[in-house]
């Protein structure tokens, strides 16, 4: 786990947004449309992106050879201009790095980040760390989150690192079709030691495409919050923010893409 970072909201924020789980990706334009309204339309003050805003990241330098990326990466920095812009690492794109997100003028967070804003402090995570059941991504994880695998990963050709990113995402897929694979979910015994720790009321996290809120302990002092993904091609297209305004109100917008 990364330190704790801890941000205070600046006084004259009125709200903030929050999203993750877009997996933007060429093959899918039609979500990459519906982010980029968004992002360069928001009423915020604020945009938190909290991780897989990429369906895959194999090294900054994919950029250079990727119209896809270049427009991603317009869109962030379009957007930063007129507002604060903050970006969180997922499972997808872990190996986004801080050149990539200064020249895009973005803010990184740590994993996790604490958030002061009004009267409350939430607790800011992706959330795959705390899927504790799934014991086999919980070591992939590890694995792959060390600086030494991360160099040797990132010193291979683009080819070839390209390459092992499609195999992942293959056998990911072929993982969710398994209907006898049980997609783990945070575990709350670890959502409420984490919050005790950060003494925070609240945890905010995506990853696990279940956006709900819950009540946590006995009384129900905390809450989890979760984060919705994106897909503008589903059957039901699915395109969510959480806003969550100074006075403590938090509300769930959903947009819709245009016909």
């Amino acid at each position: 786990m990364l330190p704790l970072q801890v941000l205070e909201a600046p006084e004259h924020w009125r709200s903030i947004d929050f999203i993750s789980d877009l997996h933007l990706q060429e093959s899918e334009p039609a979500t990459f449309e519906v982010w980029q309204r968004y992002m360069l339309n928001s009423a915020a003050h604020a945009v938190f992106i909290l991780g897989d805003l990429f369906e895959v990241w194999v090294g900054d330098d994919a950029v250079q050879s990727s119209i896809f990326l270049q427009k991603c990466a317009q869109v962030l920095k379009l957007t930063a201009a007129s507002r604060h812009v903050a970006f969180m690492r997922g499972n997808r794109d872990f190996l986004v790095g801080p050149d990539f997100l200064q020249a895009c003028n973005v803010q990184n967070l740590n994993d996790p980040t604490v958030l002061s804003f009004g009267t409350q402090r939430w607790l800011l995570s992706h959330g795959d760390e705390a899927c504790l059941a799934d014991t086999e991504y919980q070591a992939f994880r590890q694995k792959v989150r060390t600086p030494e695998w991360q160099q040797d990963f990132l010193a291979q050709p683009l080819a070839v690192r390209l390459d092992v990113a499609r195999g992942l995402r293959m056998q990911s897929e072929s993982t969710k079709k398994n209907p006898l694979k049980v997609q783990a979910d945070v575990d709350e015994t670890w959502a409420l030691g984490q919050l005790r720790e950060a003494r925070c009321n609240c945890l905010l996290h995506g990853h696990t495409h279940k956006p709900a809120d819950h009540d946590l302990g006995t009384p129900s002092e905390f809450q989890r919050r979760v984060l919705s993904d994106w897909d503008a091609t589903a059957d039901t297209p699915r395109a969510e923010v959480l806003r969550w305004h100074s006075n403590g109100q938090v509300e769930r917008i959903t947009l819709m893409p245009h016909p």
